[in-house]
């Protein structure tokens, strides 16, 4: 970390350390457009906005957010500081990811009635053909 221009900056290997994730990570986001850190020769040079949009990102990923959905809301932001669209974007992305959780939920419990009902069936199959 190396104070500038009154700015925090970060280089990879810090935000890296901090966000517990690898620098081939930071880059494919980088790589993505979500973060746009500065340059100093080959040294990439991230300040405040890269950090924080970092940690949006990781906690986009453990709610399930794609990183489309997550540059989307990015964008959004960029152009819309209000936030009012941006919001509006958020409550709409939260009731599809919960709509589409409630149907893993559903297909996932199907699932699990099924495999049990195989389960049954081999046991008492095995059952059968011990007693044979």
């Amino acid at each position: 970390m190396t104070l500038k221009d009154s700015q925090v900056k970060y280089s990879i290997s810090d935000l890296s350390k901090e966000f517990d994730i690898t620098t081939r990570s930071i880059r494919f986001y980088e790589d993505q457009g979500l973060i746009s850190p500065t340059r100093k020769g080959q040294t990439r040079i991230y300040n405040q906005r890269d950090k924080v949009r970092l940690k949006l990102i990781l906690r986009g990923k453990r709610l399930g957010f794609s990183l489309a959905e997550t540059g989307q809301l990015f964008e959004l932001y960029d152009v819309d500081k209000t936030s009012a669209k941006q919001l509006t974007s958020i409550v709409t992305l939260i009731n599809n990811k919960k709509s589409d959780l409630k149907q893993q939920l559903v297909d996932i419990s199907a699932v699990l009635i099924e495999l049990n009902d195989l389960e049954n069936n081999c046991q008492k199959t095995l059952i059968t053909l011990e007693d044979n």
